[in-house]
């Protein structure tokens, strides 16, 4: 590597040369030559060779890869001076590297994003740069100009180069960017494979083709492009990076050639021209879909984390109301035994009237203080289950005196899920029961129903208006979805609202509510 550093002597010029860098540089320069050999002006892989390189390689190493681009040029082109001068040699091969470095250092901010489409503006730029650096070069310092017109020599190149790019910069592109989604290459696999096997296919289709059937072998390399579609829309801009170089190195060994890099077809050049439309199309494509899928990943994942720190949160709380209601036992308790010495006192002293008044208002208050307790935390829940809570805690004797509760249906084993699940159970119900007698008249029944589905655990919950004729007021179904909807959404659930009922829904995960949770709650309500 070059640096420059100030001394006390004045400016010092440090070069450091690294072996990785020369093998990157050997490397290059032998890839470069190897490519050369399998092109033609209206396919010219060095170009493509150029831009990966770019891709692939950190900046700090482009110094290696220019030493390499210079000495592919020598041996390939200091045999030259004697026909084209040395202006050329020198001047034609020192720039083309820079100009496309330039070009791909001025595209490093929008590599950085998820969109790929900037891949069209390297490659159509690094084309239309180099071949004018190029063209200018042959018609001014050659002795002789190139008989072939400026246009025809610019089209060639343009879209030699422009396909080049796009058949070896995409794969390159691909490499540099395999972890950022590991998981592509698990998704659609078979799907994947036939597509892929249908591009070859209809390749070797292609080749074994005989000549004459000129308009039957084109209609074949444009059937290729259907399977690349195919993976586009599977794998988005990854798809694309796979389908893309097939259809152009199958369209290019398909050429016609003389074996130099002049040669040139009419027909195959048609033919490249769509190929190279529908390979802007692809990719443009593809970079909208691998955009779009990952900003639905990102909002997913906001919303689990979303959902994990709701529950979070209302587990700490629980907590907090645990605690409490444990403390509250214990002073009940507490109060209970200074209770009982007291009447026994007054009984071993005679006042028997006393101390039999004194131990039926204690024990009536008592009852209630321990119903109370229960109602802030239900600790007989993680012992005897959800069900038992229900049926035996302070929330069963609420609805009893208020007359309107008919007997509830309970199902399923609730001991197979977790204490979390059952106490969010508990507290929906609670919530679901007191709405709906605050804000609907009439009898109420309650429903419960804990089951799987899919190998998902949940539980069910429908509060329903005993007259099924009735219809729950829009302000109910409002108010429920306002007040149900946030612990229900917590626990992966949701809360419907139909007709004469609330169904709520929670379950083992928090995830998203999907077609399952649907089932859940038809199940629920049947």
């Amino acid at each position: 590597m070059v640096g420059l550093q100030w001394s006390k002597e004045g400016l010092q010029l440090s070069l450091r040369i690294q072996p990785a860098g020369l093998v990157i540089a050997v490397v290059y320069a032998v890839a470069c030559w190897g490519a050369r050999k399998f092109s033609l002006d209206q396919f010219y892989l060095p170009a493509g060779v150029r831009v990966a390189a770019l891709l692939v390689c950190p900046p700090r190493l482009w110094p290696y890869l220019l030493l390499g681009e210079y000495a592919y040029f020598a041996q390939m082109r200091i045999p030259m001076i004697g026909r084209y001068g040395l202006a050329w040699v020198v001047l034609g091969s020192v720039l083309l590297m820079p100009a496309v470095a330039m070009i791909v250092h001025l595209h490093r901010r929008m590599m950085a994003g998820t969109s790929v489409i900037w891949l069209l503006s390297v490659a159509a730029s690094a084309a239309i740069v180099v071949t004018a650096i190029n063209l200018t070069g042959s018609h001014l310092l050659w002795p002789v100009p190139p008989a072939i017109p400026v246009t025809s020599s610019a089209a060639r190149m343009i879209l030699g180069d422009f396909i080049a790019i796009l058949t070896l910069a995409l794969p390159a592109l691909l490499w540099t960017r395999r972890r950022s989604e590991p998981e592509w290459s698990r998704r659609f696999v078979v799907p994947t494979l036939a597509a892929i096997a249908l591009t070859l296919l209809l390749g070797i289709s292609s080749i074994v083709t005989p000549p004459e059937t000129d308009g039957a072998k084109a209609s074949v390399l444009l059937l290729m492009a259907l399977p690349a579609i195919a993976l586009t829309c599977m794998h988005g801009w990854r798809g694309a990076a796979i389908g893309v170089p097939l259809l152009n190195l199958i369209i290019h060994i398909t050429t016609p050639s003389t074996g130099l890099p002049e040669s040139f077809d009419a027909q195959t050049f048609a033919t490249q021209q769509s190929m190279a439309v529908v390979s802007i199309a692809l990719l443009a494509l593809g970079s909208s879909i691998s955009h779009y899928r990952q900003q639905y990943r990102t909002r997913e994942q906001a919303e689990k984390a979303a959902l994990a720190l709701a529950r979070t949160s209302q587990i700490s709380s629980e907590i907090i109301l645990r605690e409490r209601a444990l403390h509250l036992q214990s002073s009940g308790e507490g109060m209970d035994v200074s209770l009982s010495q007291v009447v026994t006192w007054l009984q071993a002293h005679g006042h028997h009237d006393t101390a039999a008044a004194l131990l039926h208002t204690s024990a009536r208050h008592s009852r209630q203080f321990r119903e109370q307790a229960s109602m802030l935390y239900p600790t007989a829940l993680e012992q005897l289950g959800l069900y038992l809570a229900l049926q035996t805690g302070g929330l069963r004797e609420s609805w009893e005196r208020s007359d309107r509760m008919a007997q509830p249906r309970l199902a399923g084993d609730p001991c197979r899920l977790s204490v979390d699940v059952q106490l969010a159970a508990y507290r929906t119900l609670s919530d679901a029961v007191s709405l709906l007698l605050g804000q609907e008249t009439g009898q109420l029944r309650v429903h419960v129903r804990c089951g799987r589905v899919r190998q998902q655990r949940g539980i069910v919950i429908v509060v329903a208006l005993l007259d099924s004729d009735r219809q729950l007021s829009q302000a109910t179904a409002a108010l429920a979805r306002e007040r149900l909807a946030a612990r229900a959404l917590a626990y992966g659930g949701a809360v419907r609202c139909r007709h004469n009922r609330v169904s709520i829904l929670l379950t083992e995960t928090a995830l998203p509510a999907s077609r399952w949770s649907d089932a859940l709650l038809r199940t629920g309500a049947a």
